[in-house]
């Protein structure tokens, strides 16, 4: 197999795995789809995708930590989350992982619910329908932000996809 082949294989594989990062939140996705356009721009000289289309894709990376962070965030806060129940979202979210696909949409739910226990408990409150809204509220901001990083993730692709088609 030539170099150039194998660097356009992995350059694939890391998209693919990429855009499964963009659902399980232990792998970097959007990072490694950009790493993955970066390498097939590369192996191909940069013939097909200059130094525009990959400032284009780099600042669409850097907007999808933003997306991350303020989607979550958000859902937190609407329902008035604690900085616990927020770690606790974060906690539950990686345990989720191995559990599969229920684990990863249930776990930042049953994470955030028991960090805003716990932070109740320590104020001297136990209201476990309060816990629940703020689980409710953390998972629906994990879920927007799913959405939004898989937007970004197709919209670099196609961004990608035309660049190197157009400029044949």
């Amino acid at each position: 197999m030539q170099a150039e082949t194998l660097f356009y294989v992995i350059a694939a594989l890391l998209v693919v795995v990429g855009l499964l990062g963009t659902i399980l939140p232990a792998i970097p996705g959007i990072p490694l789809i950009f790493g993955g356009m970066l390498l097939a721009a590369w192996a191909d000289g940069f013939t097909h995708v200059g130094g525009l289309t990959l400032g284009l894709l780099a600042l669409l990376t850097a907007l999808s930590f933003v997306v991350d962070f303020w989607a979550t965030a958000m859902g937190a806060r609407r329902v008035g989350a604690s900085r616990t129940a927020l770690v606790g979202a974060v906690i539950g979210t990686f345990v989720g992982i191995f559990f599969g696909i229920p684990g990863i949409f249930v776990g930042p739910f049953v994470g955030a619910v028991a960090g805003e226990l716990w932070h109740r408990r320590r104020l001297g409150t136990d209201d476990l329908g309060a816990a629940a809204r703020v689980g409710v509220g953390t998972w629906l901001g994990v879920v927007v932000a799913i959405a939004l990083k898989l937007m970004l993730a197709f919209a670099m692709i196609g961004t990608f996809a035309l660049s190197w088609w157009t400029t044949r």
